[in-house]
């Protein structure tokens, strides 16, 4: 796995579609699925390990464009 395209395709095969609008709450959601998957022995540790690390990574990088988005609004009112 690679990126997040490769987990969504990944969570496919098990027939989780996850779609809310939301990006952060889709990457939420796409940690549970992946932790349940790993509970009921559906994934090895490490396509687990490398699983979470990328959809970490995804969450970090939204949080920062969510951040700069604020900044921004906040900037152009002064």
């Amino acid at each position: 796995m690679k990126n997040i395209l490769d987990i969504r395709n990944l969570l496919k095969r098990y027939g989780s579609f996850i779609y809310t609008g939301d990006r952060l709450g889709d990457l939420m959601m796409m940690e549970d699925e992946i932790r349940e998957l790993y509970k009921s022995q559906l994934l090895d540790p490490k396509e687990f390990q490398s699983a979470l690390l990328i959809i970490r990574n995804e969450m970090k990088m939204e949080e920062e464009r969510k951040n700069e988005c604020k900044q921004a609004i906040i900037g152009n009112k002064q």
